[in-house]
Protein backbone atom coordinates (compact mmCIF):
# COMPACT_ATOMS: atom_id res chain seq x y z
CA UNK A 1 0.00 0.00 0.00
CA UNK A 2 1.98 2.77 -1.31
CA UNK A 3 0.90 6.87 -1.22
CA UNK A 4 -2.76 6.16 0.59
CA UNK A 5 -4.40 9.19 2.02
CA UNK A 6 -6.80 8.36 5.40
CA UNK A 7 -9.68 8.98 3.04
CA UNK A 8 -8.51 6.46 -0.04
CA UNK A 9 -8.33 3.79 2.93
CA UNK A 10 -11.53 4.80 3.65
CA UNK A 11 -12.56 4.57 0.26
CA UNK A 12 -11.16 1.57 -0.27
CA UNK A 13 -12.29 -0.45 2.59
CA UNK A 14 -16.01 0.30 1.86
CA UNK A 15 -15.94 -0.95 -1.57
CA UNK A 16 -14.72 -3.81 -0.70
CA UNK A 17 -16.59 -4.88 2.65
CA UNK A 18 -16.57 -8.44 3.18
CA UNK A 19 -19.60 -10.37 3.60
CA UNK A 20 -20.83 -10.02 7.18
CA UNK A 21 -19.05 -12.87 9.12
CA UNK A 22 -21.12 -16.16 10.20
CA UNK A 23 -20.27 -17.44 13.35
CA UNK A 24 -19.81 -20.85 13.70
CA UNK A 25 -21.74 -23.26 15.95
CA UNK A 26 -20.38 -24.11 19.50
CA UNK A 27 -17.53 -21.87 18.99
CA UNK A 28 -16.65 -19.07 21.75
CA UNK A 29 -16.72 -16.06 19.58
CA UNK A 30 -14.50 -12.79 20.44
CA UNK A 31 -14.16 -9.68 18.55
CA UNK A 32 -10.74 -6.87 18.74
CA UNK A 33 -10.92 -3.64 17.14
CA UNK A 34 -8.54 -2.06 14.82
CA UNK A 35 -8.03 1.45 15.51
CA UNK A 36 -6.67 3.45 13.09
CA UNK A 37 -6.21 7.12 14.55
CA UNK A 38 -6.92 9.70 12.39
CA UNK A 39 -4.13 12.00 12.52
CA UNK A 40 -2.88 13.96 9.33
CA UNK A 41 -0.54 10.61 8.71
CA UNK A 42 -2.97 8.43 9.96
CA UNK A 43 -1.56 5.61 12.25
CA UNK A 44 -2.52 1.84 13.86
CA UNK A 45 -3.18 1.15 17.22
CA UNK A 46 -1.63 -1.76 19.22
CA UNK A 47 -1.02 -3.11 22.97
CA UNK A 48 1.51 -4.86 24.28
CA UNK A 49 -0.48 -7.45 26.44
CA UNK A 50 0.58 -7.08 30.15
CA UNK A 51 3.27 -9.85 31.16
CA UNK A 52 0.98 -11.10 33.68
CA UNK A 53 -1.61 -12.45 31.97
CA UNK A 54 -2.80 -16.27 31.77
CA UNK A 55 -2.81 -16.14 27.51
CA UNK A 56 -0.76 -14.33 25.50
CA UNK A 57 1.06 -12.74 27.85
CA UNK A 58 3.65 -9.98 26.50
CA UNK A 59 2.06 -10.03 23.14
CA UNK A 60 1.26 -7.47 20.93
CA UNK A 61 -1.91 -7.11 20.02
CA UNK A 62 -5.74 -5.64 18.98
CA UNK A 63 -8.01 -4.55 22.30
CA UNK A 64 -10.13 -7.09 22.27
CA UNK A 65 -11.82 -10.09 24.19
CA UNK A 66 -14.45 -12.52 24.07
CA UNK A 67 -18.18 -11.82 23.54
CA UNK A 68 -20.31 -11.37 26.66
CA UNK A 69 -23.96 -12.28 26.43
CA UNK A 70 -25.32 -8.91 26.52
CA UNK A 71 -23.43 -7.59 23.90
CA UNK A 72 -25.73 -6.77 20.87
CA UNK A 73 -22.78 -7.82 18.35
CA UNK A 74 -19.73 -8.47 17.59
CA UNK A 75 -18.87 -5.11 16.97
CA UNK A 76 -20.35 -3.92 20.13
CA UNK A 77 -17.70 -6.79 21.75
CA UNK A 78 -14.74 -5.08 20.37
CA UNK A 79 -15.98 -1.16 21.51
CA UNK A 80 -16.88 -2.42 24.77
CA UNK A 81 -13.30 -4.16 25.12
CA UNK A 82 -11.49 -1.41 23.61
CA UNK A 83 -12.83 0.51 26.20
CA UNK A 84 -12.02 -1.45 29.11
CA UNK A 85 -8.51 -2.06 28.01
CA UNK A 86 -7.91 0.99 26.46
CA UNK A 87 -10.61 3.66 27.61
CA UNK A 88 -11.58 4.46 23.69
CA UNK A 89 -14.92 5.85 24.17
CA UNK A 90 -17.40 3.58 22.02
CA UNK A 91 -19.25 6.89 20.81
CA UNK A 92 -16.04 7.87 19.61
CA UNK A 93 -15.28 5.23 17.03
CA UNK A 94 -16.21 5.37 13.09
CA UNK A 95 -17.04 2.26 13.01
CA UNK A 96 -16.17 1.13 9.03
CA UNK A 97 -16.69 -2.51 9.06
CA UNK A 98 -15.07 -6.18 9.98
CA UNK A 99 -12.67 -8.26 8.51
CA UNK A 100 -14.03 -12.28 7.89
CA UNK A 101 -13.42 -14.35 11.23
CA UNK A 102 -10.21 -16.16 12.41
CA UNK A 103 -9.51 -18.72 14.55
CA UNK A 104 -7.17 -18.37 17.51
CA UNK A 105 -5.20 -20.49 19.18
CA UNK A 106 -6.88 -20.43 22.14
CA UNK A 107 -9.89 -22.02 20.38
CA UNK A 108 -12.12 -18.40 19.93
CA UNK A 109 -13.50 -17.48 16.70
CA UNK A 110 -12.00 -13.98 16.62
CA UNK A 111 -13.80 -10.82 13.78
CA UNK A 112 -11.67 -8.41 13.15
CA UNK A 113 -13.46 -4.79 13.05
CA UNK A 114 -12.16 -1.67 11.98
CA UNK A 115 -12.73 1.76 13.45
CA UNK A 116 -11.35 5.11 13.01
CA UNK A 117 -10.74 7.46 16.35
CA UNK A 118 -10.06 11.12 16.51
CA UNK A 119 -6.45 11.58 17.18
CA UNK A 120 -7.03 13.47 20.74
CA UNK A 121 -8.65 10.53 21.97
CA UNK A 122 -7.74 10.09 25.95
CA UNK A 123 -5.99 6.84 26.16
CA UNK A 124 -6.15 4.90 29.83
CA UNK A 125 -4.85 1.57 29.86
CA UNK A 126 -5.82 -1.08 32.32
CA UNK A 127 -2.32 -1.91 33.66
CA UNK A 128 -3.89 -5.56 34.71
CA UNK A 129 -4.24 -6.38 30.81
CA UNK A 130 -2.23 -3.48 28.88
CA UNK A 131 1.66 -3.24 29.30
CA UNK A 132 1.90 -0.53 26.71
CA UNK A 133 0.14 1.42 24.05
CA UNK A 134 1.45 2.25 20.68
CA UNK A 135 1.16 3.48 17.13
CA UNK A 136 2.03 2.14 13.82
CA UNK A 137 1.93 4.56 10.50
CA UNK A 138 -0.61 2.99 8.81
CA UNK A 139 1.43 3.22 5.83
CA UNK A 140 4.11 1.73 7.41
CA UNK A 141 1.95 -1.09 9.27
CA UNK A 142 0.42 -2.06 5.48
CA UNK A 143 3.07 -2.77 3.78
CA UNK A 144 2.52 -6.02 3.12
CA UNK A 145 6.88 -6.29 2.25
CA UNK A 146 7.74 -6.15 6.07
CA UNK A 147 5.25 -9.42 7.28
CA UNK A 148 8.08 -12.34 6.71
CA UNK A 149 5.91 -16.05 6.76
CA UNK A 150 7.03 -19.16 9.37
CA UNK A 151 6.03 -22.44 9.17
CA UNK A 152 5.16 -23.87 12.25
CA UNK A 153 2.89 -27.44 13.36
CA UNK A 154 0.92 -27.45 16.09
CA UNK A 155 -1.20 -30.31 17.06
CA UNK A 156 0.08 -32.56 13.68
CA UNK A 157 -1.31 -29.47 11.85
CA UNK A 158 0.82 -27.05 9.51
CA UNK A 159 -0.01 -23.35 9.74
CA UNK A 160 1.60 -20.33 8.07
CA UNK A 161 1.99 -17.30 10.78
CA UNK A 162 3.84 -14.27 10.05
CA UNK A 163 6.30 -12.06 11.92
CA UNK A 164 7.30 -8.76 11.82
CA UNK A 165 9.40 -6.09 13.75
CA UNK A 166 8.44 -2.45 14.43
CA UNK A 167 11.34 -0.53 16.43
CA UNK A 168 11.27 -2.36 19.55
CA UNK A 169 7.88 -4.22 18.74
CA UNK A 170 7.44 -7.82 17.83
CA UNK A 171 4.43 -7.97 15.96
CA UNK A 172 3.41 -12.09 15.03
CA UNK A 173 0.59 -14.71 14.78
CA UNK A 174 -2.93 -13.36 14.76
CA UNK A 175 -2.04 -9.74 14.79
CA UNK A 176 0.17 -9.80 11.98
CA UNK A 177 -2.10 -11.92 10.01
CA UNK A 178 -4.74 -9.69 10.63
CA UNK A 179 -3.10 -6.70 9.59
CA UNK A 180 -1.58 -8.72 6.51
CA UNK A 181 -5.45 -9.55 5.56
CA UNK A 182 -6.69 -5.80 6.10
CA UNK A 183 -3.51 -4.57 3.94
CA UNK A 184 -4.81 -7.39 0.90
CA UNK A 185 -8.04 -6.59 1.53
CA UNK A 186 -7.68 -2.41 0.49
CA UNK A 187 -4.67 -2.90 -1.73
CA UNK A 188 -4.48 -2.20 -5.17
CA UNK A 189 -3.64 -5.45 -7.17
CA UNK A 190 -0.70 -5.49 -8.16
CA UNK A 191 0.04 -4.99 -4.39
CA UNK A 192 -2.30 -8.47 -3.49
CA UNK A 193 -0.66 -10.86 -6.00
CA UNK A 194 0.90 -12.61 -3.60
CA UNK A 195 -0.82 -16.27 -1.69
CA UNK A 196 -3.75 -15.48 0.61
CA UNK A 197 -2.10 -15.89 4.73
CA UNK A 198 -3.44 -18.73 7.29
CA UNK A 199 -4.20 -16.41 10.41
CA UNK A 200 -4.22 -19.00 12.79
CA UNK A 201 -2.65 -17.16 15.75
CA UNK A 202 0.80 -18.23 17.08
Amino acid sequence: MSDYTLDEFVTRFMLQQPAPPRPLRNVRQAAVLLPVVCHPEPTLLLTRRADTLRKHAGQVAFPGGSADPDDASLIATALREAHEEVGIPPASVRVLGMLGPVESSTGFQVTPVVGLIPPDTRLVPNTEEVADIFEMPLQEALRLSRYTPLEIERRGIRHRIYLSWYQHQFVWGMTAGIIRELSQHVGRPEETASMNPSLTAG
